[in-house]
């Protein structure tokens, strides 16, 4: 009995002083003071071990007996498998900075920190702007004429965006820009998300592209000159950085710069001679001033001894001789505009270089630095909107749409669908507004980025299949009355561009955060690379101090034991506390899968991308958390939150499930999923009860269902027809339609109409005259069902309306 409970006593001893991570000391304490009990009251085998184990614990873990002995030969060995940083990787994982990735990566995640970032909201000015402008602009659009008539947007639309500054909103007003805040950027574009190609044309010069980096490597007489110009519209921006071999690895660019001289009216100029070829380049059609990425090459030594000077960046004019531009791609589904730049033997002077000769070599650098915050921007804010109006689309059709005498909003299959795409806007709102609040913050999120632009693009994917599926014929019609079909179409495009999801999945996320945002990887890299014995030491038992304790934590809080303190609310504080146990989980994983495999790691991105996803989903459900903190909190909200944290929570738990099952080493995996699910998976889909609860509100008039469509364009002013606006009518006087539904059913049920009237109208006017119904209702009931037939409708053409070369058609049947 002594030895149990002194093993007992030395097992809990032991997990508290790995949780905390206390040291050697401490647990030297644990296991001498046991096994010197165990000795002297007759536990002679079990003291003996103890003190084995401590002999153990002072070998290893105190810095004066290690550095001796251990330390040296380890850090041998670390230099033998440690993966290579390269130079173009070093400065990707360089750029931007860590902020909540990083506290997910330590196992024990400080929520404060992320509170920390308080939310001020949007200034007077950009609330108006929001409510006015983006309302004005977005009322402009059609995107059946955007699409097929115009293959561009409309020229009014074109002048009032220049007008009002849409393409300077980070600009600051110093030189006559917006200056505006990162979510009030983030929430314009949402709004702006009514057409696909209205939010890319805003959204690309306010991302990455000749303005940010002007705005942070430009030298002051290129701001003083481009900056005002960019922000007015006198100036449309495009930036050309991919090209035919040059994609998603974009640092092996083919496009050459070379230095050189030429003589321009009579007088000799040091510049450039460049050589290109560049596609996918949103903007250049119409582009009046080109960012350019190439590498630059001093055969002739003008410049310094170096020939070789590395990516550069450059802006050059449209204008300039030996440049090809004009011609359009035809991106899937949406006419934005995009095409291809060539260059031969354009020649341009060093004043060209954005920030100068002193900025020669370091364009990777520029640009990873600004995709680390534009990437958090434009394509996750375009799928959050574009989810929205998906959202206010569907719950209000899926309400007028009825069969089988119901609306079909009643019905589950549709309710599945409906609940899903309400919970995957709310997490994407959340999670794009919160990430930007960080970057108003002075934040440069870059593993943020990734996440964001992955994970919420594919989330628009689903929400656009399931809208898709919800209005079923009435969306499978293009025309006019298609608000859904292009966009759906379109959205192959947000999945592909600013790094295809595919590369960022599996390759970018963990990969880059495993080294960027882990507390002690970075400093073990570097101190391999300066040789630095001492400096190794501090990391790398720091590191393994940081394993034993996210063993700890995961395992007693997979146990159910020693619960984190969260500050958040009883409805909240369950998915933060399971947020942090599944953290320590991701910790020790992530520091096991690189332990066992190393370098091969970056091959295996199957399991890379397991990784990511836990990270993922623990990152959007932390953001998902803090908006719920820190909002008004709406009745009916709790269920999205409900089913949004559990939706994150199960598909964390399902990727690390999938890892435990891969992992090369069956012994490891085995290993961890009993420390890390002591008791199995956790969290399962969202019950029926939820998904019923979400798919009602959200195709009624409900305070969830406005709180959702919040800041979208909803206004009827008649300038352009807004079906968002007459569902919404539709849904404001639902209640009284309903009843008055039941009530012709009914009589038409018990024969009290006659038995021809088969439409709804015929049914309303019979019971006008059988006394059944007012004249009043009679009216209201008419009226509503034009508008719901309106909605319901799809276009016809004639029958060569879409042969471009009339020539060809070809007529089956007589005239």
């Amino acid at each position: 009995m002594l030895t149990l409970i002194l093993l007992v006593l030395a097992v809990i001893g032991l997990l508290i002083v790995m949780r905390r991570e206390a040291g050697a000391l401490p647990a030297l304490a644990v296991t001498a003071g046991l096994g010197l009990v165990g000795l002297v009251a007759g536990a002679s085998i079990l003291g003996a071990l103890l003190l084995i184990a401590a002999a153990g614990i002072a070998a290893c873990g105190l810095p004066a007996l290690r550095t001796r002995w251990l330390t040296p030969r380890l850090f041998a060995l670390f230099k033998k498998v440690a993966p290579r940083v390269s130079d173009t990787e070093r400065v990707a994982l360089e750029a931007g900075s860590v902020a909540w990735d990083g506290e997910l990566f330590t196992g024990r995640p400080d929520w404060q920190t992320l509170l920390d970032y308080r939310d001020e909201g949007l200034s007077d000015e950009e609330h108006a702007f929001l409510d006015h402008q983006c309302s004005v602009a977005a009322g402009m659009c059609n995107a059946w004429e955007i699409a097929r008539e115009r293959a561009d947007l409309p020229q009014e639309l074109w002048d009032y965006l220049k007008q009002e500054g849409f393409f300077g909103m980070i600009i600051p007003k110093a030189y006559g820009g917006l200056g505006f805040s990162a979510k009030a950027q983030s929430l314009v574009l949402q709004k702006l998300s009514i057409s696909e190609t209205l939010m890319v044309t805003v959204g690309v010069p306010n991302s990455l592209g000749p303005g940010e980096l002007l705005l942070k490597y430009g030298t002051e007489q290129q701001k003083d000159h481009y900056l005002p110009r960019l922000a007015d519209g006198r100036e449309i921006p495009c930036f050309g950085l991919t090209g035919p071999r040059a994609g998603s690895d974009a640092t092996a660019l083919p496009d050459t710069g070379v230095v050189c001289k030429r003589v321009i009216d009579g007088e000799e100029v040091l510049g450039l001679r460049l050589n290109f070829e560049k596609r996918w380049i949103t903007l250049a059609p119409i582009a009046s001033v080109v960012g350019l990425a190439f590498r630059l090459f001093d055969p002739d030594q003008l410049l310094g001894k170096e020939e070789d000077r590395g990516i550069t960046l450059a802006l050059i004019p449209r204008d300039t001789a030996g440049m090809e531009i004009g011609r359009r791609h035809h991106p899937i589904g949406s006419p934005f505009l995009n095409g291809p730049i060539k260059g031969h033997d354009v020649f341009v002077p060093l004043s060209t270089i954005i920030g100068g000769p002193e900025m020669i070599g370091q364009g990777w650098r520029m640009l990873v630095e600004c995709l680390s915050i534009g990437r958090c921007i434009t394509l996750p804010s375009g799928a959050t909107g574009t989810a929205r109006y998906a959202l206010g689309w569907s719950g209000g059709f899926a309400r007028i749409r009825r069969q089988f005498n119901v609306s079909v909003a009643e019905m589950e299959g549709v309710q599945e669908p409906l609940a899903r795409m309400a919970a995957l806007a709310y997490v994407s709102r959340a999670a794009v507004y919160q990430t930007a609040n960080t970057i108003d913050h002075g934040e440069k999120p870059a593993v943020p980025s990734a996440i964001l632009k992955s994970q919420l693009t594919e989330f628009q994917r689903v929400i656009l299949g399931d809208a898709m599926d919800i209005h079923g014929g009435k969306a499978v019609t293009l025309g006019p009355r298609n608000y859904l079909g292009i966009g759906y179409s379109a959205n192959p495009v947000a999945i592909t561009v600013e790094g295809a999801n595919i590369m960022t999945r599996n390759l970018m996320i963990f990969g880059q955060g495993a080294i960027r945002c882990h507390p002690f990887v970075l400093e073990e890299l570097a101190a391999k690379d300066a040789d630095d014995v001492a400096a190794f030491d501090r990391a790398f038992f720091g590191h393994a101090g940081l394993i034993f304790g996210n063993a700890a934590r995961a395992l007693t809080q997979g146990l159910g034991l020693g619960h984190p303190s969260v500050p958040f609310d009883e409805i909240a504080a369950p998915y933060a506390r399971d947020i942090a146990r599944l953290s320590a989980g991701f910790g020790l994983c992530a520091d096991a899968a690189m332990a066992s495999l190393g370098s091969r790691l970056k091959q295996r991105e199957m399991l890379s991308a397991r990784l990511g996803d836990v990270l993922s989903n623990l990152y959007l459900a932390s953001m998902t958390l803090k908006q719920w903190h820190e909002g008004h909190k709406v009745e009916g909200e709790a269920a999205l939150l409900h089913y949004g944290c559990r939706f994150l929570l199960g598909r964390a738990e399902q990727a690390l499930d999938e890892l435990f099952d891969n992992l090369p080493s069956r012994a490891l995996g085995r290993a961890l999923r009993v420390i890390v699910m002591p008791t199995g998976r956790r969290w399962k889909r969202p019950e029926d009860t939820l998904t019923r609860e979400i798919a009602q509100a959200v195709s009624r008039d409900t305070p969830l269902r406005r709180y959702l469509l919040d800041a979208t364009w909803q206004e009827n002013d008649g300038s352009r027809d807004n079906p968002l606006a007459r569902y919404n009518a539709l849904l404001a006087s639902q209640e009284r339609a309903e009843a008055l539904y039941r009530r012709v059913n009914k009589a038409y049920a018990k024969g009290e109409l006659p038995a021809e009237a088969l439409h709804p109208e015929q049914r309303v006017e019979a019971a006008l005259a059988q006394g059944l119904m007012s004249e009043e209702d009679a009216t209201f009931m008419q009226e509503r069902e034009a508008a719901v037939l309106e909605l319901l409708s799809v276009d016809d053409f004639a029958y060569d309306a879409f042969v471009t070369d009339k020539t060809k058609v070809l007529r089956h049947q007589p005239a």
